[in-house]
């Protein structure tokens, strides 16, 4: 019989629930031995000590405490992270990787729904069509609807996993598709479907603009008072990455014109307090975050986190691998 790693869990029990539904879970126990039912929220404590020091495969997910070098200590057998959620960003210490073990991520799985989030805000921001519920809520007949997608010009900000899930299913639209992103070349660009510009072309040319780069210092504020004035009238912005990469003051000072449009999934701060500008703002519709897997949906986590367990095990290269100098530019 193959030999199977000793595993554990280290996350909250709702994620642990949900990503890993006995379907799942059956595969798992299949590939590697664990308690099912039993999830680390800590590392501190005897019996997560006693866990860690026979651990050999880590499953993480949401809820789950970050790994640093005390917790490295713990756990001399200890040769892989899976990851059955998004970012490791704040999740695993750089010691994790001097000591070479493996670490690996769902967030590919993790973009499928925020690409299709994505979408649907596009579609409905290109309609206006929660500016004019509200307007129809007030009674009467709302004003005229909004241009829509066709033949309109889509600014993707960032080719990360999201963005590159976007611009694929933006291929089969009738729109014209911007790209701005200094990592990518021209030709990379046209082959994903777009048009590479600078930022501040894309800004001036796009009805609508979708962000998908990465929290980092560089990209804060990366739409301020000056980017924001550049979009034409009537454009409209979907964040559904980090709340940071839009100066919030510059958004409520733009918006409150009725000039431009925004779609937020992500705000900063995050969450916004109650009675803050945005919110009083009918061109302006908010969600709490949720773009993500949530629900049924965080079950692909938990598939994707088997599988890359079956894969590692095989000796096969896995699909969700993070190396440290990726932690200086992930989200």
């Amino acid at each position: 019989m193959p030999h199977r790693p000793a595993a554990v869990f280290a996350l909250s029990d709702r994620a642990r629930q949900e990503a890993f539904p006995v379907p799942v879970l059956d595969r798992l126990c299949r590939l590697v031995r664990l308690d099912p039912l039993a999830s680390l929220t800590e590392f501190g404590s005897p019996a997560a000590r006693t866990a860690l020091a026979g651990v050999e495969i880590l499953i993480s997910g949401w809820g789950a405490p970050r790994i640093d070098r005390d917790v490295l200590a713990a756990a001399p057998r200890l040769r892989a992270v899976v990851h059955a959620a998004g970012t490791v960003k704040r999740l695993v210490d750089e010691a994790v990787f001097e000591r070479g073990i493996v670490v690996t991520s769902a967030a590919q799985a993790n973009a499928l729904p925020v690409a299709e989030f994505t979408m649907a805000a596009l579609t409905f921001g290109a309609k206006a069509a929660f500016t004019r519920a509200r307007r129809y809520a007030g009674g009467g007949w709302p004003p005229a609807a909004g241009p829509g997608l066709l033949g309109s010009t889509v600014g993707i900000v960032g080719a990360s996993r999201i963005g590159r899930l976007v611009l694929e299913r933006l291929r089969d639209l009738d729109v014209t598709v911007l790209l701005a992103d200094p990592h990518v070349t021209a030709s990379q660009a046209r082959a994903l479907g777009a048009e590479l510009r600078d930022l501040d072309t894309l800004c001036e040319r796009s009805d609508l603009l979708s962000l998908h780069a990465p929290a980092l210092p560089e990209t804060r504020h990366l739409l301020d008072t000056r980017r924001l004035s550049l979009l034409p009238d009537g454009a409209v912005v979907v964040n559904t990455a980090r709340g940071s990469l839009i100066d919030t003051a510059a958004l409520v000072a733009e918006c409150a014109t009725g000039r431009i449009a925004a779609l937020l999934d992500v705000t900063d701060p995050e969450p916004l307090p109650a009675g803050h500008p945005l919110f009083a703002l009918d061109n302006v519709f908010i969600t709490p975050h949720l773009a993500g897997a949530e629900g049924r949906e965080v079950r692909r986590l938990g598939e994707f986190a088997t599988a890359e367990i079956a894969r590692l095990l095989r000796g096969d290269p896995l699909h969700g691998r993070i190396h440290l100098d990726h932690l200086a530019w992930i989200a």
